[in-house]
């Protein structure tokens, strides 16, 4: 891909977030709404520092965080410092973490908060390499959209089609690939009590063969706002990234750590929305609403019995 060409998509992405509000079993299956490209010539592939060195997308999210910490609240003055001050160091500790290293594994100075959208790209194994689907890197980012995990996996299957020109794994990233038990215990750390972030993330959380609690997911494949541009059925992550947030991604091989920051924007864009959608789903559960009201209870009075 044109460096000038990824340029001009992270700066469309930062003007688009700006104005809006900060608001199991084996996988056999393709991520189909996401990754079918046709049966076209290959495409010239982004060399791995295109893909995690833009500097054009850090500076995106030096300058969100900078808005982050300068923003006053209208709970007043004293709230208004406390916040500043916690995101303050958040912005402190993870200033220097948005460029990832691939195949790193779970970064050593990346924060990861309590949102994290994970990407997964898979290859064809068997033979029927089609429909037959491993799991061959995995990737993390938190809500800042700083690279929290990135690993490549071994597939325990014989590889049949890398889809190099759709996945971008090719055989020469296994050489240091880590085993499947290894990235899901890693990854299982990394995601439990959080947010789980994704597009049709149900097709990566399959290839990885765990689940996550419905109730901690956010799937922008599920969404009622960003479905309405595929008639109402699941749309493409490349079209919800180009059509909402201005910028063009999968022009050619795929990204995984690209694909889960463009998930994780789309997800901030409308973060309100997401979670008024999600509480008619999952409402408060009662053990929580009571524990959170015992505090504010007062003390009932003894009744006092007079003597007759």
């Amino acid at each position: 891909m044109d460096p000038t060409s990824l340029s001009s998509n992270w700066k469309k992405l930062q003007a688009t977030l700006k104005k809006d509000k900060p608001s199991t079993a084996s996988a056999t299956k393709r991520k189909a709404s996401d990754r079918e490209s046709g049966n076209g010539p290959l495409k010239k592939q982004k060399s791995d520092t295109e893909h995690l060195q833009s500097r054009e997308l850090n500076a995106f999210y030096k300058k969100k965080r900078m808005a982050d910490k300068t923003e006053v609240t209208s709970s007043g003055a004293r709230s208004a410092s406390t916040s500043s001050r916690r995101k303050s160091t958040a912005s402190t500790t993870t200033a220097e973490s948005c460029t990832g290293k691939i195949n790193e594994g779970r970064s050593s100075t990346a924060e990861v908060g309590k949102y994290v959208a994970m990407d997964c790209e898979m290859v064809g194994v068997g033979p029927n390499p089609d429909n037959d689907s491993a799991l061959a890197r995995v990737s993390i980012v938190n809500f800042n959209g700083d690279q929290v995990y990135d690993s490549y996996v071994r597939p325990k299957e014989m590889v049949t089609d890398w889809r190099t020109h759709v996945s971008g794994i090719a055989p020469k990233h296994m050489v240091d690939a880590r085993d499947l038990e290894v990235v899901q215990k890693e990854v299982a750390a990394i995601m439990d009590g959080r947010i789980l972030v994704g597009h049709a993330v149900s097709n990566d959380l399959n290839a990885l063969m765990f689940g996550h609690p419905k109730r901690d997911i956010r799937d922008t494949s599920k969404h009622p706002e960003y479905r309405k541009i595929a008639g109402g059925g699941s749309p493409r992550l490349k079209v919800l990234a180009e059509h909402f947030l201005g910028i063009k991604i999968q022009d050619g091989a795929h990204s995984s750590v690209e694909d889960a920051r463009a998930t994780m924007a789309l997800y901030r864009r409308e973060k309100d929305n997401f979670e008024r959608e999600h509480l008619k789903k999952w409402p408060v559960r009662n053990a929580e609403a009571q524990d959170k009201g015992d505090g504010q209870k007062k003390k009932k009075k003894k009744k006092t019995h007079r003597k007759r």
